[in-house]
């Protein structure tokens, strides 16, 4: 049981860390477009949309080769860990 802990525990890690550049990314870009649209007055929803969509797209390509080693690692912990779980 202590081998699927850990297990679980990395998996929640690692998903954590895989979604935080895009969501920081997104929260950043959300707030500069929203101050931007606030001092122009312009309140269209399709122009907060596409700097946000590109951003995150961008941070994804960015990011997306440590994230893939991190996947990586997890995939290769879970293997190594087959034969605890087996046994329990």
């Amino acid at each position: 049981m202590a081998a699927f802990d850990g297990l679980l525990r990395e998996a929640l890690l690692v998903a954590a860390i895989l979604c935080l550049p895009a969501l920081c990314v997104a929260t950043l870009v959300g707030t500069v477009v929203a101050v931007l649209q606030a001092a122009t007055q312009v309140q269209e929803q399709t122009l907060s949309l596409l700097p946000k969509l590109l951003a995150v797209g961008l941070a994804v390509a960015v990011f997306g080769a440590f994230g893939m080693r991190l996947c990586a690692g997890l995939f290769n912990d879970v293997l190594a860990q087959i034969p605890a779980l087996v046994q329990g």
